[in-house]
């Protein structure tokens, strides 16, 4: 009985805690660490031979997804309502740290390398099962670089690199010299399919609540009933069109390209996300290894250091001004600029990048007026937004409070005088919503007529109606709840109790109305007016970066990632009566 009680303790230990169990046999075994990471090869060994692919993939959402300082002040966030969901999130968004055994609550300067790197190479091309709806537990299949990747060719081509050993001087086993490869690419059916996203991009999270419904959404798409792919847009040479594929050979071994006219799945992964993370620490960049997670963050890039003109301007200063012991040398910190502008240039290709995307994936018509506009009446106008994307609302993703569209219109006289306005933001950034700081504090008007796309969560109150929040809590039974799975299957209700969806976004090629009123005092005088319309998108609002504790520079690198689409103005004639 004793042994039995032993076995059933050890079994929870491990269940509970894999991170604690990889700790205790680290301590046992010094080796342990660095042996499972080469088990893991980065993404920065796989640049060896696949540079351009890396180049791709270092500045995406993917790369990204272990990176984000708001994923990690959110997950931190909703682990403390609610401590039953441990790993959920970082099981997709550091999938090979879980694997590893690392804790959740690990800061990034304590994670290993491959564990930064997110969804790295090897979270898709080490995976050989079809795992199908899982939360994002799918097996990585462990190996060192030269054990066999999977992927959606029928891995010929390598065949004949390996045939080939001598001319492309490659090693495919330890002890060999020239560049290290795997040894085999294994054709694996489903890595270039909807269904092998399914893992990671449509989860429920605790109380039942699907977190990503992008699944759903294509699964009753005409992107789907015509056999489009995921990969197809998202991977594709043009941001969000399906089509073909990226020019370039998919490996360069050495100076010799193995493919000179082939073609490559883009490994951008084009999308509406974007980084607020220091750019010394992401893009991911093989040279920024050289400094630690903490010393880029004491390199203060906003200020100019490493600039020649911020440099130079210090050689004249009487006293030089204190710097962090690591950025004291002029030549460090010029190293470290080098590195900061080649990630700004990349994060300025995705910048543009994304704009492309969200604007060949929806359109703005308008305005169409209700009535002919005249002096001292009411002036009735619509927009249509479209969604031009056959694969999934518009926005979609994560759901609760992100993402944010909406559309901001203002009316001009003839004087060039704006007179009325919709979709204004606040001091902070955000919508003049129910949610707004400035609104609740009745510094601004609330915005009566405001066109948001953005999906919220209802909750129920203690009376019984219901309120938008922007997390599945009711904060109004208690200030501090502890969260917990529902008692029933939610299959009873469609949604957990007392919380459901209140879903705005539009449906694949799909439209909706923008209607807008202009009050009739505000038409005081005759002749031609301006409608000046624009689509806006933004990845967070700031109450609720507040509300998980973002700094200062979050918010700021937030806002200045803000994207404004289909801007233009129409100019209209306002008649006597």
């Amino acid at each position: 009985m004793t042994r039995l009680r032993s076995l059933l303790a050890l079994l929870l230990v491990f269940q509970l805690s894999p991170g604690l169990i990889a700790e205790e046999a680290a301590k046992d075994d010094p080796h342990l660490q660095v042996y499972s990471e080469s088990d893991f090869p980065s993404a920065s060994q796989c640049a060896g031979c696949h540079q351009q692919i890396y180049d791709e993939w270092s500045s995406s959402n993917h790369a990204y997804a272990g990176i984000s300082p708001m994923f990690h002040k959110f997950e931190q966030a909703i682990n403390n309502l609610a401590p039953t969901i441990d790993h959920f999130c970082v099981r997709c968004h550091m999938s090979v740290g879980t694997t590893l055994g690392e804790n959740r609550e690990l800061p990034l300067w304590e994670r290993s390398q491959v564990s930064r790197e997110g969804v790295t190479c090897i979270t898709c091309h080490r995976v050989k099962e079809n795992f199908y709806k899982v939360n994002g537990e799918r097996r990585i299949e462990p190996g060192n670089i030269f054990s066999p990747v999977y992927t959606s060719s029928d891995g010929s081509g390598l065949e004949k690199i390996l045939e080939e050993k001598g001319k492309y001087r490659i090693a495919t086993e330890p002890g060999e010299r020239g560049a290290k490869i795997h040894n085999q690419a294994i054709q694996f059916e489903t890595i270039d399919q909807s269904e092998f996203c399914v893992s990671c991009h449509q989860v429920m999270v605790n109380l039942g609540i699907k977190l990503e419904v992008v699944w759903d959404q294509y699964r009753d798409s005409p992107a789907h009933e015509n056999d489009i792919q995921c990969q197809q847009c998202h991977m594709s040479a043009t941001p969000g069109i399906p089509g073909p594929e990226q020019k370039g050979s998919k490996a360069m071994i050495g100076r010799k390209k193995t493919d000179p006219k082939g073609t490559h799945a883009n490994h951008s992964f084009f999308g509406p996300g974007y980084p607020i993370a220091h750019p010394g620490i992401f893009p991911h960049h093989p040279d920024a290894e050289d400094w630690t997670i903490e010393e880029w963050l004491a390199f203060d890039y906003r200020a100019g250091w490493g600039t020649e003109d911020f440099e130079d301007e210090l050689e004249e200063l009487d006293e030089e001004p204190e710097f962090p012991e690591v950025w004291e040398d002029r030549s460090d910190r010029e190293d470290a600029r080098e590195i900061i502008e080649e990630n700004l240039e990349k994060l300025e290709a995705k910048r543009e990048a994304r704009q492309e995307l969200m604007e060949n994936g929806s359109r703005i018509d308008g305005p169409f007026f209700v009535s002919e506009p005249v002096v001292g009446k009411k002036l009735k106008f619509k927009y249509e937004y479209h969604n031009l994307n056959s694969g999934h609302n518009l926005p979609s993703g994560s759901l609760g409070a992100q993402p944010e569209i909406w559309l901001n219109v203002a009316l001009v006289d003839p004087d060039g005088k704006t007179i009325w306005e919709s979709g204004y933001v606040d001091s902070v950034g955000d919508m003049a919503d129910l949610h707004s700081l400035d609104v609740r504090a009745g510094k601004i008007a609330h915005d009566d007529q405001l066109f948001n796309l953005q999906t919220k969560f209802l909750t129920t109150n203690v009376k019984g109606t219901d309120r938008e929040m922007y997390l599945p809590v009711n904060f109004d039974v208690d200030q501090i709840p502890f969260l917990r799975p529902a008692q029933q299957p939610v299959t009873v209700m469609n949604h957990p109790p007392f919380v459901r969806m209140e879903g705005r976004s539009i449906p694949p090629l799909g439209k909706r109305d923008a209607n807008y009123v202009v009050p009739a005092e505000l038409l005081q005088k005759p002749g031609t007016y301006k409608l000046a319309v624009r689509g806006r998108s933004r990845a967070e609002p700031i109450y609720f970066m507040r509300f998980v504790g973002a700094t200062s520079e979050m918010e700021q690198a937030m806002n200045e990632w803000m994207l404004d689409m289909h801007a233009y103005t129409v100019e209209f004639d306002v008649k006597e009566h």
